[in-house]
């Protein structure tokens, strides 16, 4: 019996090409960039088996972070180790980075003051409630599998919709799920929630959420609200637009509208979704803050892989595991619900004709319901644009 040769793997330098490429050729979404590099690197150059690529994509898909990203990283680990992943990693990135910086860039220069595109931008951002409305539904086809993840995601809802602080919710179900079998520990972590809920206006009142949550776009301010986006990543890229919006439109650094548009580029982007922050970074802070925001949501990317990754597979087959983060996975599907609800009432409120403007919504959210994939978004958002050009002045 012949042994299969193993596979030969680039220098440090080839590798990084090898992985910029797939970064500039990064469209279409996690589901083509995870096909692009199975592809070429399982079934092209046969750098890990597939089966084994399998069991990767099985343990990306349930940690925080973009999973393509999180592959390339792991993928450069196994061809050069931590020094390949760290490069693989960034050059998977960096294409999408610079785009979305000359994106920004552009944006506040030319278009964001500019009266001639403020109905064009209203159009897109319409498309890009659609986007998200079709994301939740996606995501929590997938997570809510029992009545009692129905309820911890109204309950996330509704604690959202009432400003208590995300992570509240997220704690609260994680735990929940663990012990749902058990109505004494249920209804002590609902006492903790509520506990907790009643403690925060105290917070304010001396001062520690203040010292925890300044006023100014600070670099580190920045940096902050990116980690906290990628760390709370569960169930796809989606699921940081309600905590990098918390931290940036929620403290006045940048409005609704900017916030949407930047989610908007972000989905024509070659890059993962999460790429959006880039913008709101740029929007709220320039040029630090882009790179500061950006740092901070694609860390735990790189970390998991280049730090714990030996430890990872056994631990995600952990059953307690497992449940805390269904039940988190829950909770960020009802704070993502609530998000839109509130983008949704914002963008409302700058509409000029309400009739016309959920005439777009509702046409854009049929075309993205009957689209494969998100090979169309470009042309769904671009739609969007003309539409509001031409019928919401």
């Amino acid at each position: 019996m012949t042994q299969q040769a193993a596979p030969h793997f680039p220098t440090l330098p080839q590798l990084f090409l090898k992985f910029l490429r797939f970064g500039l050729l990064a469209f279409g979404g996690p589901v083509a960039q995870i096909a692009m590099i199975r592809e070429a690197l399982v079934e092209d150059e046969g750098w890990i088996s597939s089966a084994r690529f399998n069991r990767l994509l099985a343990v990306m898909q349930v940690l925080p972070g973009p999973e393509a990203h999180e592959l390339c990283v792991h993928m450069g680990m196994i061809a050069r180790g931590r020094i390949g992943g760290l490069l693989a990693g960034l050059g998977f990135m960096l294409p999408g980075f610079a785009l979305m910086l000359a994106a920004a860039w552009a944006y506040d220069e030319w278009l964001a003051s500019g009266t001639a595109m403020a109905s064009a931008f209203f159009g897109v951002q319409l498309v890009v409630l659609a986007i998200i409305l079709r994301a939740i539904e996606r995501i929590g086809r997938h997570v809510l599998e029992d009545r009692m993840l129905w309820l911890l995601a109204g309950l996330a809802f509704g604690a959202t919709l009432a400003g208590v602080p995300f992570w509240i919710p997220l704690i609260a179900s994680g735990l929940a799920y663990i012990v749902s079998d058990r109505p004494w520990m249920l209804a002590l972590i609902g006492a903790a929630a509520l506990l907790l809920t009643l403690l925060v206006p105290y917070m304010h009142a001396i001062g520690l959420s203040a010292a925890l949550t300044p006023s100014r776009a600070t670099t580190a301010a920045l940096f902050v609200a990116g980690l906290k986006g990628g760390l709370l990543t569960f169930g796809g890229a989606y699921t940081a637009i309600p905590y990098v919006r918390a931290d940036t439109v929620g403290r006045g650094w940048l409005s609704d509208g900017m916030f949407l548009d930047g989610v908007a580029v972000a989905g024509v982007l070659p890059a993962p979704l999460v790429i959006f922050a880039t913008f709101a970074g740029y929007m709220a802070g320039g040029w630090s803050g882009a790179v500061a925001i950006t740092a901070g949501i694609f860390l735990p990317a790189f970390a998991f892989s280049l730090i714990f990754f030996e430890r990872l597979e056994a631990a995600v087959e952990n059953p307690a595991l497992h449940r805390m983060l269904t039940g988190i996975a829950a909770a960020v599907v009802g704070v993502i619900a609530a998000t839109l609800v509130q983008l949704g009432t914002s963008t409302a409120a700058r509409a000029s004709n309400v009739g016309v403007a959920v005439t777009i919504f509702a046409a854009a959210a049929a075309l993205i319901w009957n689209a494969r994939g998100s090979a169309r978004t470009p042309a769904i958002i671009a739609a969007g644009a003309a539409a509001g050009w031409l019928f919401a002045p």
